[in-house]
């Protein structure tokens, strides 16, 4: 057998055990591979001492823990060394009973195999009960031979038992439901102790300290009151199996009538009188179910297909043009106090039709809210006072409204998707059903949260509700004022869209720009994070054959020609869209000229709609400005044209000849002069800037002007030889 070693009092159980003052100690001590590390608190009865572990756990303490977790039972330890590596056994040993160290103080149920840890020196340890810890009530001791110091103990505790002595208690409450062990503190002054229901702080059992005439309230424990008191008033549209009747008031309260709720408003629900009480008092902590107050639902058809799918429906009237007539015509022609005014556009499947309003509020209209809408397309009507007020005010919105939060969703609208650059000739040609509709061209899912209000025509607008129009709710009243553009209808939602656009498609031009490289890396630099899509024409011989070619590299509608000479700005708008409630067209912005200052649509990023771009042959002067054109006063770059004599001149020559074919514009006057400036700022090539202005306009005279000879500025063959011939300037320089 290994040696055994104990810590503390001696267990007496083998003739060679040896003290130890420490796990160290021991194995400094010990003569054999293990050692066997004891206390004199386990019962080892049954115990095999002849334990030896595998060779594979040969290194790992062993361990058996008592009943009381707070120390081992036995533990087998190697002689040399273990590395901290434990191996738990599940065998619990029992613990030694002690009963003649325990002194019982006050009656109870306590646990008395409990033992303390064997290493501790030697204490009078003091237990508390289930009511109050040991330094207030001392229940149990256990104390070691010898011991004269107190520890106190927060586990285990002892446990009173449930006595009646001193107790009042209330037929009207369930006893089994309250724990009578409870005693007061023993430190207090003698106190009549009220204690509380599952409502209320009094109502529950009363403890009464002998002498004591001061009364202290008590949270816990409580006790459940089963039975229900004679002062209930029950509405007659009231669930009365959803509530609790025990309810009652706080005895030291004023006496009050109490208002109860139901699961809607603060008032509805039973009242609870106090014999005497006068004042009102609101209960919010329980209300009960209310049933249905009004029985009535009226329907209103919008024309839509969906009219009849409201349970229960009472009568459908058709919608007139606005809400307030028709809701004037329903009160009119009704029999009933209070009833539901629905809508077809709207779907009830999960509405609470028990809602009814506050008691203060029964005479006003209740409007709620469509989606996110506000002036929603549901009614809760008080039909006398309706039909007697509601015709003195001009608009339904002056009337006594009371908006409720409640909202009821708006059946999805017909969607009208289309691939034309406009939703003009759609709007105006579309079959209806219903009074919205939404014009798409987008091919990706559409929230339809929105919700255009109803109430009258000057409230149904045009509502956008992705960038560019791309998605639009149209009101069919709008028809009929829409003739070129959407914005014909006088009442636009000029709220920004909440959805973004699909992206445009970017096309970057180059014809041998030598700064071409440089600003197509700049390009997709900047576009780097963007969704769109980059594509690239070089070296299309004449301009209307490089925009034809960029319109058809293009799978968008719309596209950002970004020209060679350009340096896009790094905060330009990817973003941003064409308005498709226009007729199509194209969309200059404008560049920055780094030789005269100027800042216009010359040599800017231009949004081209490409139908208008294939169907152009190039029929004037400027590409751009032969199809119906706008301009966004927005900086998309610095054009930069000055990198070489050849490209400067060429540049400057057909600017200089379109603003000379513009005039008389005092505009596009002011700017030729600063093309003809020699005071412009010093940079390169600025005297080919110059002079390639002047040159156009010599040119321009001499052929007085002539549409056909102006024109031939269009080709690169032209200008090379007319540069050499004034110049002497090659494509090479």
């Amino acid at each position: 057998m290994f040696d055994v070693f104990y810590l503390g009092i001696k267990p007496g159980l083998f003739a060679h055990e040896q003290s130890a003052d420490s796990i160290e100690h021991a194995q400094k001590l010990s003569t054999t591979r293990y050692f066997w590390l004891i206390n004199y608190l386990t019962d080892y009865t049954d115990f095999d001492f002849l334990f030896e572990p595998t060779p594979w756990q040969g290194q790992y303490v062993h361990t058996w823990a008592s009943n009381w977790d707070q120390f081992y039972g036995a533990c087998l330890v190697p002689t040399n060394g273990n590395d901290n590596k434990y191996h738990h056994h599940y065998v619990t040993l029992p613990a030694r009973k002690f009963k003649e160290n325990f002194k019982t103080l006050i009656a109870c149920e306590f646990d008395y195999s409990w033992v303390p840890h064997p290493w501790d020196p030697p204490y009078i340890y003091v237990f508390g009960n289930q009511w109050w810890p040991a330094v207030t009530q001392p229940t149990v001791e256990y104390h070691v031979p010898g011991a004269t110091e107190r520890k106190l103990v927060k586990y285990p505790q002892a446990v009173l038992p449930a006595q009646l002595i001193g107790w009042a208690v209330s037929k009207e409450l369930d006893i089994n439901s309250f724990d009578f062990s409870w005693v007061p503190d023993p430190g207090s002054p003698p106190y009549i102790y009220q204690f509380g229901t599952q409502h209320q702080k009094t109502g529950g059992p009363i403890y009464t300290v002998p002498g004591a005439t001061d009364v202290k309230f008590v949270n816990h424990p409580r006790v459940t009151k089963i039975t229900k008191d004679e002062y209930w008033t029950v509405p007659d549209n009231a669930d009365i199996d959803s509530f609790d009747w025990s309810w009652h008031p706080d005895s030291t309260d004023a006496p009050y009538i109490y208002q109860f709720g139901t699961q809607h408003q603060k008032t509805g629900g039973p009242i609870y009188t106090v014999p005497g009480a006068t004042d009102v008092k609101f209960v919010g902590q329980i209300v009960i179910r209310a049933n249905r107050v009004a029985t009535a639902i009226y329907e209103i058809d919008h024309l839509d297909g969906n009219a009849g799918q409201i349970p229960n429906t009472t009568r459908k009237v058709r919608y007139f043009d606005n809400y307030r007539d028709t809701l004037i015509r329903i009160a009119k022609n009704s029999e009933h106090e209070f009833v539901w005014v629905c809508s077809s556009v709207c779907d009830y499947t999960d509405f609470d039709f028990s809602w009814h309003p506050e008691q203060w509020q029964a005479h006003m209209l209740h409007v709620f809210k469509s989606n996110t809408e506000k002036f929603g397309d549901t009614f809760f009507m008080h039909i006398p006072t309706f039909a007697e007020y509601a015709e003195k005010k001009a608009l339904l919105e002056w009337y006594d409204l009371n908006f409720v939060e409640t909202s009821v969703p708006r059946r999805p609208m017909p969607v009208i998707q289309h691939s034309k650059d406009s939703h003009v000739d759609t709007v105006k040609t579309a079959t209806w059903a219903g009074p919205l509709a939404l014009f798409t061209t987008s091919d990706l899912y559409v929230d339809q949260n929105v919700a255009v209000p109803l109430w009258r025509q000057e409230v149904m607008a045009i509502t956008p509700i992705q960038s560019g129009s791309q998605s639009v709710i149209v009101p069919r009243v709008a028809v009929p004022y829409i003739k070129t553009q959407l914005y014909d209808y006088p009442n636009i939602n000029k709220a920004a869209p909440h959805l973004r656009g699909d992206p445009l498609d970017i096309v970057f031009i180059s014809n041998g720009e030598p700064n071409a490289e440089r600003n197509f890396d700049h390009l997709n630099q900047v576009t780097y994070y963007k969704d769109n899509q980059i594509h690239r024409v070089d070296n299309v011989n004449g301009r209307v054959a490089a925009y034809h070619a960029a319109a058809t590299i293009s799978k968008t509608p719309w596209f950002f020609a970004v020209f060679a000479k350009l340096e896009v700005a790094q905060k330009f708008d990817w973003t941003w869209q064409p308005d498709r409630m226009q007729e199509a067209k194209h969309y200059i912005f404008h560049a920055r000229n780094p030789v005269n200052g100027l800042e216009y649509g010359h040599q800017s990023l231009i949004s081209y709609n490409k139908q208008l771009t294939l169907a152009n042959p190039g029929v004037g002067l400027d590409f751009t400005l032969d199809s119906p054109h706008e301009v966004v006063p927005v900086l998309s770059g610095v054009a930069r044209y000055n990198y070489s004599a050849w490209q400067t001149w060429r540049t400057a020559f057909r600017e200089a000849l379109k603003l000379k074919a513009s005039l008389p514009d005092v505009e596009n006057e002011y700017r030729l002069n600063k093309w003809l400036d020699h005071k412009t700022f010093l940079t390169d090539n600025v005297e080919w800037s110059v002079w390639g202005a002047e040159d156009a306009v010599e040119y321009y005279n001499e052929v007085q002007g002539d549409f056909a000879a102006l024109k031939k500025s269009y080709e690169w063959d032209w200008l090379a030889s007319y540069a050499f011939m004034k110049r002497s300037l090659t494509t090479d320089q």
